[in-house]
């Protein structure tokens, strides 16, 4: 026992030196707690929240994901462990000690043969110290609690997505603590109605029998906004229906699920944090804006660096290299670097071909610093000079972005630099005779310019109009992948510019302007010795 104690205690010391050097410039507790207030302040009254953080995710056999914390369960809380639930209600609560509090955090166990293979826990009393909560407990101790969720007039959750597993490597992961949550709530997925499934509920009940036609053919639209519409087994059965008394029973059976009542709200918490988390305070914009300059730079790194010879996958390696470098802890998303024909495909992350040649390169990276992601998007000639073809649509990609970030403006409409942006577009590709007329559709411009960044490289926000301290990104592009309806002088063309924009009082701020955006710029840049230049490995595949 005293050899075991020792070990214990050797393991504990070396463990909390390691962790000293770990890095301190995280978002401050404080930081978390106001975050809980403020929620708390816009939550009714007699309601409960329950905020769950992510599970474990297996990766193969035995070994799992690299952890990453649930983004709304970090702002609230800091903790960056897995198997845990926050709990926030409305109003001040008293234990049977008399103990007042409005807030429990529920964490892993302290382990040390755990904590011996996969690094320290914070535990119950390292989460009252580092993070500020006064009422902690064990996750498994949320499975045995006594709280009364149904005497509540609302509980606040998110939407399930049910991603996780059963490890059975213990009984207080997250599979365990939201089977309990479910079970002690009366939780029943049945219960829950989305926006558009309850509005085609309405329809059904609002109309006769004798023009159900017409509503089967509005079901079929609306699956193309919510495709969970496929899972209601009554609402498919409805719409394919064409025996006039199933429709009726149907109809009926439908229309009863709109007087379900239930004391659990899938909508508000999503919405609620949406608008908390969508203004960034100081304290975030110090984050986000170093983990938008380390993009940046890997950018800059990869320009001076790039030869036709290089792969994809060697050119993703710079830029991470850079990110790993300045402290980033993972990248924001997966890497994009496409090269030609590549670069068409949007979300293109295979990054596998083995050299670039002399096409255009277009490189879609973001740091992740502190747990805010960066989302930068730079597309360049692989031999250092854009052709005349390349620069035509470059400069109409670059005309539509410089527009479009000036209608970065407090108040201005989210919507604005987008249809801007697309007015510019769509004549440059006219005048270029790419496209017959300017109102004519195309697929060569197929997305959105401007989402929220932050904790979430798409953060959630309500997209209503520019405000003060939000962090939104201005991305137009153009592609033109191969066998496209134009002459072939333009196919494989795929550029999209994108860079970070602070809006203030004084008008839109581009984070990201460190790394080079026009033509003329690129090329210069390019045109540097690189400090890779000299780093050259072995040949494996010589003998």
């Amino acid at each position: 026992m005293k050899v075991f104690k020792f070990i214990f205690l050797a393991f504990l010391f070396f463990s909390i030196n390691s962790f000293s050097q770990t890095p301190k410039d995280f978002l401050s507790k404080d930081f978390h707690k106001n975050r809980r207030g403020a929620l708390r302040s816009k939550m009714p009254v007699n309601s409960i929240a329950v905020v769950f953080s992510n599970p474990v995710r297996n990766r193969a056999n035995d070994v799992d994901y690299v952890f990453h914390q649930d983004p709304n369960f970090y702002y609230l809380t800091g903790y960056r462990e897995p198997n845990a639930v926050l709990i926030i209600f409305s109003e001040d609560q008293t234990d049977k000690k008399g103990i007042i509090y409005n807030e429990i955090l529920y964490v892993q166990k302290r382990d040390a043969r755990a904590e011996q293979w996969n690094g320290k826990r914070l535990g119950i009393e390292g989460a009252k110290s580092e993070l500020d909560f006064s009422t902690v407990f064990n996750a498994e101790d949320f499975i045995n609690s006594s709280i009364n969720f149904k005497k509540f007039n609302r509980v606040f959750i998110e939407k399930f997505n049910d991603d996780y597993r059963n490890s059975l490597k213990n009984t207080s992961e997250v599979y365990d603590l939201v089977v309990s949550f479910k079970q002690n709530s009366g939780y029943n997925s049945n219960n829950f109605i989305s926006p558009i499934k309850k509005q085609v509920y309405e329809l059904i009940k609002a109309t006769p029998i004798e023009n159900s036609a017409n509503v089967a053919q509005i079901i079929g639209r609306a699956l193309s906004y919510d495709s969970s519409l496929k899972d209601d087994e009554d609402l498919m059965k409805f719409k394919e229906a064409t025996d006039q008394k199933l429709k009726i029973e149907l109809k009926q059976k439908i229309s009863l699920k709109l007087d379900i009542k239930t004391n659990i709200d899938i909508s508000f918490l999503t919405s609620t944090l949406a608008s908390l988390r969508e203004i960034k305070s100081p304290e975030e914009l110090k984050l986000l804006i170093k983990a938008i300059r380390i993009s940046a730079i890997g950018q800059v790194e990869v320009m001076k660096a790039m030869k036709p010879h290089m792969s994809e996958t060697e050119l993703q390696g710079i830029h991470e290299f850079v990110y790993k470098k300045y402290g980033a802890e993972y990248e924001g998303y997966p890497s994009i670097v496409g090269a030609g024909n590549n670069g068409c495909i949007l979300h293109y992350i295979e990054n596998n071909q083995t050299k670039v040649g002399n096409e255009l390169v277009l490189m879609d990276l973001g740091a992740e610093y502190r747990g805010y992601t960066a989302d930068v998007t730079r597309t360049i000639p692989a031999n250092g000079k854009f052709t005349t073809e390349q620069k035509a649509i470059y400069d109409i990609v670059y005309d539509a972005q410089e527009a479009g970030i000036a209608a970065y403006v407090i108040n201005n409409s989210m919507a604005k630099p987008n249809q801007i942006a697309r007015r510019v577009v769509n004549q440059g590709l006219f005048n270029l005779g790419i496209i017959d007329s300017i109102n004519q559709p195309h697929p060569y411009f197929p997305h959105g310019t401007s989402h929220h960044i932050g904790l979430d490289v798409h953060d959630p926000g309500n997209y209503g109009n520019f405000e003060e301290n939000m962090v939104v990104t201005m991305e137009p592009g153009i592609y033109i992948p191969e066998g496209s309806a134009c002459d072939k002088k333009w196919w494989a063309i795929g550029i999209r510019i994108e860079d970070d924009i602070l809006v203030t009082k004084n008008g839109p701020v581009n984070l990201s302007s460190e790394a080079p955006r026009t033509t003329k710029d690129i090329e210069e840049m390019m045109a540097r010795k690189s400090i890779l230049d000299d780093f050259v490995l072995p040949d494996l595949d010589k003998k």
